[in-house]
């Protein structure tokens, strides 16, 4: 889902300024650092001050990841390739899943690892889950095994910048299963420009997110909808290659999310007792929207509750709120909620069995029904005849029901009172304004741009 546009050597060295970070020596950043604009729209050396990630770990379902980039050696656990059966830690035949690791764990290199790139949680752990190469719109043959694995491996995100998927019911499980554990999985929304999500990132309980560009604005093919939760930096992203020393530059909503996968690793780190649901929360009444944007209605189809702003996320005083935030709760057994194949002939059959009892049962009542009426009849035919030769019976002047006689009338109720309408909550708002993190503001002379920052280093190590 990255949509690559190109794959880049890395050159020479290049002199892009001097910056002294904490411990770390005086270095000179390479070009491929100086291109990771979303560190500095995010300040990234206020947010490592607050946390690095450490002590969690990021499952990246992906292509698998190349431990051995010098970008990521020391960050990757083994993990497991569901292509060959081997780890997951092994240079594969494609990029993307490296890349992705990078974007959130990435530590760079050489002198102070002021060169190549460096992740927004860069002390947090990957767990690289390699899976096959699919198409979009495809079902992702083995997806639920590959969420039950990364649950089971100790991952407390779940990174998937994966296409679009039709969703089996054994996947939905797993995906409650993850829900249940306390796991975050963390869904792109895709780059079709579609106005609609697919199935996976529509499904209850994940953060599903869209790509913004340097002026935080919605990148014309990140798909949306109802559902979408964030929105990122996703347009111009410089990543690792899983070739060592070569790196990548693309658009779309895959780095975004891994962009959303690191702020979670960081706030995972600094609140350990936090719940998924109330980490989404901070990301959520953080957030952030460009100028002329403030007056939307969240959460807005296309930015979510708005762009993550993770030194804000780590240092506004946010009340923890509900167990599940702003997530909703997916459902264990999808197939009773939805129908599912099995689940829905049984209940199909059920009710055809149920169906065919109540039609005998009522023409049996019919029946008796009818030969009742015809009795009473014949009784009131009867009784009329004899009445017509003898007078009316004593105490009355009518027949059957009549006036005088035992005819029951009923009580009839007062008009029904209807209770008060249920009242409908409205969407949910981020309380606001939270002191800005001074991400994503235009630079002076240059409106729609992020201002300018020296080059980023990483901490002191």
């Amino acid at each position: 889902m990255s949509f690559t546009r190109t794959l880049r050597a890395v050159g020479g060295a290049v002199m892009a300024g001097v910056l002294l970070f904490g411990a770390a020596p005086t270095a000179l950043a390479d070009q491929n650092r100086d291109d990771q604009w979303p560190l500095k729209a995010f300040d990234s050396q206020g947010v490592w001050k607050e946390s690095t990630g450490k002590g969690v770990t990021v499952a990246v379902i992906d292509d698998p990841v190349n431990g051995s980039h010098p970008d990521l050696t020391g960050n990757v656990l083994p993990g497991k390739s569901f292509i060959d059966g081997g780890r997951g830690d092994r240079k594969g035949t494609g990029d993307h899943g490296t890349g992705m690791a990078s974007l959130i764990a990435g530590h760079g290199h050489g002198g102070g690892n002021a060169d190549g790139v460096m992740g927004l949680a860069p002390d947090a752990k990957i767990l690289p889950v390699g899976r096959p190469e699919v198409g979009v719109g495809v079902e992702n043959s083995g997806l639920g095994e590959w969420i039950r694995y990364a649950v089971d491996h100790d991952a407390s995100i779940i990174n998937m910048s994966i296409g679009p998927s039709l969703l089996t019911d054994s996947d939905k499980r797993a995906l409650a299963y993850a829900a249940q554990k306390d796991v975050l999985v963390v869904v792109a929304s895709g780059n079709s420009g579609e106005s609609k999500l697919g199935d996976l990132a529509a499904n209850p309980g994940v953060v599903s997110v869209g790509a913004v560009d340097k002026a935080g604005k919605v990148w014309a093919k990140s798909n949306s909808g109802s559902q979408l939760m964030l929105s990122a930096p996703g347009v111009e992203i410089t990543s690792a290659s899983a070739t060592a020393g070569q790196y990548r530059l693309a658009d779309g909503t895959s780095d975004a999310t891994a962009y959303v996968s690191a702020a979670a690793a960081l706030l995972r780190s600094k609140f350990p007792d936090l719940s998924a649901g109330q980490i989404a929360n901070r990301l959520v009444k953080s957030a952030g929207l460009p100028p002329g944007q403030k007056g939307l209605q969240l959460p807005d189809s296309r930015y979510g509750y708005g762009f993550i702003q993770p030194l804000k996320a780590l240092t506004a005083d946010i009340s923890p709120g509900s167990k599940n935030g702003p997530l909703k709760t997916p459902q264990a057994d999808p197939a009773a909620d939805t129908g599912g194949t099995t689940a829905g002939n049984d209940n199909q059959q059920a009710s055809g069995q149920q169906e065919e009892g109540i039609g005998t049962g009522a023409i049996v009542g019919i029946a008796v029904g009818v030969l009742v009426v015809v009795a009473i009849i014949v009784i009131a035919v009867v009784r009329q005849k004899k009445n017509d030769r003898n007078g009316p019976p004593p105490g009355g002047s009518g027949g059957f029901g009549g006036p005088g006689g035992p005819g029951f009338v009923p009580q009839q109720p007062g008009p029904y009172q209807h209770p008060a309408p249920y009242q409908q909550p409205g969407p949910y708002q981020p309380p606001g304004p939270y002191p800005h993190s001074g991400a994503y503001q235009p630079q002076p002379g240059a409106p729609g741009t992020f201002p300018s920052a020296p080059p980023v280093q990483p901490p002191g190590q």
